[in-house]
């Protein structure tokens, strides 16, 4: 990962306008410099204004003194420098706040003015004391000279500081837009990772539900069964034996079945499980968003493969599976029979298997009708029974448990194909439950 501003410890913070201690250290001090620089050059400048030598020293003080706040008024500094210049006072506070006035945020114009003003006052300047100096010694030099030497003496207090000051600026606001462009990259990641890490949970969660309406459809079905016809033979064991072996044989069938479906998704897991520890071992960061919406659509991918899951040609065996427990089916279908993606056959039978799977858990004995439509666009099918029969006091009943999500886990398969699912009593006492599926899910 990549190490941005935001992960150093912060510097502890300065006085005043500093945003470090060492700043307010260094200002302190090029202040001080400063400040003793123009009080010795405040000497000759009250000698040659006939002013007292202590107001002189006190002005040069004052003067220099000002380079301590030229973070917080860079303008000031250099106009207080160019202010002075005639009394050849504060050299280096007109190099320092040059430097710092042209690395601050001041928009170009306002620098270039500043930086030709001290470039002019410098150059009348020194070319007035050189020709004086000259006058006074009497020293004879071409025309050339003196405004070669003051043009030069004035490009060389002025350009160094004004170029230096532009390259630290300009590198400064370079690093700190790189810097902000790391941070935000950072920020991108790890947001993109919080949401790979969403997904993912999404994704595990829909997992876990898949598989614990698979368990149920395969659980409750062959288990209600057992439950019954084991009923139906503490019912009958001594009064009609043969029926008891043949109810026996039925329980003995319903286990294997069960155990053989237990034992194929047992072994689907299992061998989905290290696949997955495979994947997470080589799959990097980048590709967790990839992976997450892959295992989010597995359920419906597994759906699709032929050969999984079962189909509507097995409704005969499970209805007669019901009739064979003496639930009493009445099966119809309207329209003809045509293939259907392998989700949607193994959708529609389920919630039949549920619905009468229900119908042995709470009206036991009660005739059931089975409507299945094949329509041009979609599957419909519907599960309706009539009100269970009394049951005497000393009849013993097979006792069913309920867990409440049959109902839900039909209800979610059918909206996790665009279908619609409706369940509830009917004004005769009895229980309906109605699917409609679009045959092109």
């Amino acid at each position: 990962m990549t190490t941005t501003g935001e992960d150093h410890a912060p510097a502890p913070g300065g006085p005043w306008w500093w945003d470090r201690r060492r700043g307010a250290v260094l200002d302190a001090s090029l202040g001080a410099v400063s400040a003793l620089e123009c009080a010795v050059e405040g000497i000759p400048f009250a000698r040659d204004a006939g002013i007292p030598m202590a107001a002189g020293v006190v002005f040069g003080v004052l003067a220099g003194s000002v380079l301590v706040v030229r973070r917080r008024y860079p303008i000031a500094v250099v106009l207080v420098a160019i202010a002075i210049t005639p009394a050849q006072m504060g050299m280096l506070m007109g190099i320092v706040g040059l430097y710092t006035l042209a690395a601050s945020e001041l928009p170009r114009r306002i620098i270039g003015a500043l930086a030709g003003m001290s470039l002019l006052g410098t150059l009348i300047v020194t070319f007035v004391r050189l020709g004086q100096d000259a006058t006074k010694e009497e020293l004879q030099f071409g025309d050339w000279f003196l405004p070669f030497a003051s043009i030069t003496m004035s490009l060389g207090a002025t350009a160094p500081p004004l170029l230096l000051g532009l390259y630290v600026g300009q590198r400064r606001r370079l690093m700190e837009s790189l810097r902000e462009r790391a941070d935000s990259l950072e920020r991108e990641l790890q947001l993109l990772a919080e949401r790979a890490e969403e997904r993912a949970q999404w994704a595990r969660n829909e997992e876990r539900t898949r598989i614990a309406r698979e368990m149920h459809d395969v659980v409750a079905h062959r288990v209600s069964l057992m439950v019954v016809h084991a009923a139906a033979l503490q019912a009958v064991a001594r009064k009609d034996p043969e029926k008891a072996v043949k109810n026996a044989a039925l329980v003995g069938d319903m286990g294997r079945q069960a155990l053989t479906e237990l034992r194929e998704m047992l072994g689907v897991l299992r061998s989905g499980g290290e696949g997955a520890r495979a994947e997470r071992a080589a799959v990097p960061l980048a590709a967790v968003g990839v992976a997450a919406a892959a295992a989010a659509t597995r359920a419906a991918d597994d759906g699709e493969r032929p050969g999984e899951g079962p189909c509507l040609s097995e409704l005969d065996e499970l209805i007669g599976q019901s009739e064979a427990a003496g639930m009493v089916v009445d099966l119809s279908v309207e329209g003809e029979r045509r293939s259907y993606a392998p989700v949607v056959e193994s959708t529609a039978f389920r919630v039949v298997q549920e619905a009468l799977t229900n119908v042995h858990k709470h009206a036991a004995g009660a005739k059931t009708y089975v409507r299945l439509a094949h329509r041009a666009s979609e599957i419909a099918m519907q599960v309706e029974n009539e009100p269970p029969p009394a049951v005497s006091a000393g009849e013993p009943g097979a006792r069913l448990p309920s867990g409440g999500n049959g109902l839900v886990g039909m209800k979610e398969r059918v909206a996790a194909l665009g279908g619609v699912f409706v369940s509830g009593p009917t004004d005769a006492g009895g229980f309906r439950v109605s699917a409609v599926i679009p045959a092109s899910s």
